[in-house]
């Protein structure tokens, strides 16, 4: 009998620091109409004309920080460590592959490599849903699959915000850290701009009517981003024994002047130097792999943020990576 297919999806990284390989990996990013959601001609106009030109140079720059000479970007090398990883916990009966949703390996690749199997499950890496991530991979995907003659049993899974094997690895990872000692914990997530929340509410009478709408996770904002992202800091503080009032949740890595989901980490970092709070431990509970977003955005640029608006100390807690607790994860992820 076939194997069962297992696709692991991550949203990409540029092929190496240098401005052409960046320049091509934020085209194909910032033109997917799931991240900017515009008219296609306006958003052509913005990315093409605007924002790529000039960002790449400055993206490329930080992608050389954090760029290793024998691994290359952190995210895809770990992201192959999990596939790798995955595919020896699950056993013969399975075969796993990797995608990227943008740039190589590419999504195509992956699925061509699976189809011999009798099933796919699909398992992007994204803990919270939303539209720009975990729904343009599923937009991706059906994409290639709708082009052949023959589609396989396929499933997707959507999202695992809340699964307990999750909730437990960030406590691990946290585990290695005194947070007693730490004036606050910060669970930074991945910011979105306010519109893509309004879109993802249905009935219109619910999302940003109120100051504190994603603080709860409710059958009315079940799909929310937002609530999704309250929701794990909730319970990985729980696991952790944090204090409400000891805990923040922030929304980093805003692009462009249009209000983003709020509070910023950029924002928040300096009230808390402000306020006389000179330790802080900052969680990145929207990724499961380091990258970027977390080894300089948090790492580097708000640790020096911070340092200069008076803190003395910023921590960053590692990425989930190839941890065996996110190993596991993967593993019931992809039998249940």
């Amino acid at each position: 009998m076939s194997k069962k297919g297992i696709l692991l999806i991550n949203l990409g990284t540029p092929a190496s620091p240098a401005v052409r390989d960046v320049r091509k990996y934020l085209n194909e990013f910032l033109m997917d109409g799931r991240v900017i959601d515009i008219h296609p001609i306006l958003r052509a106009l913005l990315v093409k004309g605007l924002i790529v030109p000039f960002r790449s140079p400055r993206s490329a720059k930080l992608y050389r920080r954090l760029w290793n000479t024998e691994t290359g970007s952190p995210l895809l090398h770990y992201s192959n460590l999990q596939q790798q990883m995955l595919k020896m916990e699950l056993g013969s009966d399975y075969q796993v592959e990797l995608g990227m949703r943008y740039q190589y390996p590419s999504i195509e690749l992956a699925l061509n490599k699976l189809r011999n199997t009798q099933s796919i499950k699909v398992i992007p890496l994204f803990p919270q849903y939303a539209s720009a991530t975990t729904g343009s991979v599923y937009e991706k995907v059906m994409k290639v699959i709708s082009a052949r003659s023959t589609i396989p049993n396929l499933e997707f899974v959507n999202s695992f915000h809340a699964h307990p094997a999750l909730i437990a690895a960030f406590a691990a990872r946290g585990r290695q850290y005194k947070i007693s000692t730490y004036d606050q914990v910060l669970f930074s997530f991945h910011g979105l701009p306010q519109t893509h929340l309004n879109k993802g509410d249905s009935s219109q009478r619910h999302c940003l009517k109120t100051n504190d709408c994603c603080r709860n996770l409710t059958d009315a904002n079940q799909f929310c981003y937002g609530a999704q992202a309250y929701h794990t800091a909730r319970l990985i503080a729980g696991q952790l024994n944090i204090p409400q009032e000891k805990y923040t949740v922030c929304f980093q890595s805003r692009l462009g002047s249009n209000p983003w989901i709020q509070p910023y980490t950029s924002q928040v970092i300096c009230e808390m130097a402000a306020a006389g709070k000179k330790r802080i431990l900052v969680f990145c509970p929207a990724f499961v792999a380091d990258c970027l977003e977390t080894l300089d955005e948090i790492g580097v640029e708000y640790r020096e943020a911070f340092l200069a608006a008076g803190g003395e100390e910023l921590q960053l807690v590692e990425g989930l990576n190839d941890s065996p607790g996110f190993i596991r994860l993967l593993a019931e992820l992809a039998i249940g």
